[in-house]
């Protein structure tokens, strides 16, 4: 077992414990000697920064940061940058974890890395958030770059987040460096189709996974926790493709609405109250409830460690799909399991955005930028071959589709690091 300075408390959730169980569950599972599944677990490089900022008063406040590069046996590291107050080394180290195999699982030439400031955004002027992120940029700047490790937007950060990345590390370089971050801006070098990748690649699983269970999408009833990035585009996705979002939370709370929300009516509702609640014939409801809302599809869309013991027990939903990263527990998934309610998880159903982050770098790269027809048809051709892979895998072992995709993960970076060999 890797171990990492834990922040969390004793019996609190902790993702990167979680994480690197799962790695070696999957790494027995396929019979790999402990040598190389302590090779896999273990994070390559882990970069602890402190990020001093200049506050619009005069000020200096410090902020901790990290970068961690978990593996790069197929490739350079690729995983977003997020700015919350939660953010610790455990928790990022385990985002890089997932990243490797959210990679590996959709077979694109990347590794695992991610990266965060332990910080409330909300709280900064957007003076102080420009110069909080170059200041972080130019310390992780030894670590990152097109070759090395590309960075993302996550939670709380955005294209001009990324925007100012950019130009940070260029700035350093003495020469532009579109591809050193994805999820940019069209108009210095980003791509058509990434906004919503993400949400298009949970769709995509789910009408996946109902037509192998013989089920066809319309009138299935879903509930979605969560309405940011990933969340709100799922509203409109599964409404067009004629499911019903009966359930919704956002961080006010959580509404009932059993004949389906209008996408259009929520998006102005939302644009004009900040929130879902208040939705014209919406019930307001417990946040804990939302789950145990009569359903057919769960989407947590939100933070990670939320499908605790007691809210998969309550679920009434009979599949989910994991829009979040790590939505999760270890009980969650044991009673989830039990009660054989199927799971997309993780890291094949949200790496819809990896995947168009993966195009957006070739992109940078080749420096031609391809028509929207064309990025839509392969992020679904990849998604597809992906859950394909993971489905047959899931046939052939005959265990729940989440431990098969960390087997076809975990098998695609066993088998690089074995070609690699070991230097020196």
């Amino acid at each position: 077992m890797v171990t990492l300075p834990h922040e969390a408390e004793p019996d609190a959730f902790n993702p990167w414990l979680r994480v690197t169980s799962l790695i070696e569950e999957a790494g027995h599972l396929l019979g790999l000697d402990e040598g190389m599944i302590t090779r896999i677990v273990t994070p390559e490089r882990i970069l602890e920064v402190a990020v001093p900022v200049r506050m619009d008063n005069g000020e200096i406040h410090m902020f901790p940061g990290w970068r961690i590069q978990h593996d790069s046996s197929r490739g350079p590291g690729k995983g977003g940058i997020r700015f919350h107050p939660s953010v610790s080394v455990d928790e990022i180290a385990a985002l890089s974890a997932d990243m490797s195999i959210k990679c590996a699982v959709v077979n694109i030439p990347y590794g695992g890395a991610k990266g965060g400031v332990k910080v409330d955004p909300s709280l900064l002027s957007h003076a102080e958030l420009e110069r909080l992120t170059r200041r972080y940029a130019f310390a992780i700047a030894p670590m990152i770059g097109p070759d090395r490790d590309i960075p993302a937007p996550d939670i709380n950060t955005d294209p001009q987040v990324m925007s100012w990345i950019m130009d940070t590390v260029s700035m350093l370089r003495g020469h532009n460096l579109p591809g050193v971050v994805t999820g940019k801006p069209l108009a210095i070098g980003g791509t058509l189709g990434h906004a919503g990748a993400t949400s298009l690649g949970v769709t995509i699983c789910t009408v996946a996974l109902l037509n192998r269970l013989g089920r066809p999408p319309e009138g299935e009833r879903v509930v979605i926790q969560g309405y940011g990035k990933v969340g709100a585009p799922l509203v409109k996705l599964l409404s067009q493709r004629g499911m019903k979002v009966v359930g919704l939370a956002d961080v006010h709370g959580a509404i009932h609405v059993p004949e389906g929300i209008d996408y259009e009516k929520m998006s102005a509702h939302f644009d004009e109250a900040k929130s879902i609640m208040g939705y014209p014939g919406g019930e307001e409801v417990h946040a804990e409830e939302l789950f145990a809302l009569p359903s057919d599809i769960a989407i947590p869309a939100a933070l990670g460690g939320v499908i605790t013991e007691e809210v998969a027990s309550s679920m009434s939903a009979t599949m989910m799909v994991e829009a979040a990263n790590g939505p999760t527990t270890g009980e969650g998934a044991a009673v989830l399991a039990s009660r054989n309610v199927p799971v997309v998880p993780d890291v094949l159903a949200n790496a819809g955005g990896v995947v168009a982050s993966y195009f957006e770098w070739a992109q940078d790269l080749q420096g031609f930028m391809w028509e929207p027809e064309l990025f839509h048809q392969r992020l679904e051709k990849t998604m597809h071959d992906a859950f394909d892979a993971v489905w047959i895998r899931h046939e052939q072992l005959g265990v729940p589709l989440r431990d098969t995709a960390l087997v076809v993960g975990v098998e695609r970076i066993a088998e690089a690091t074995e070609l690699r060999g070991l230097f020196p």
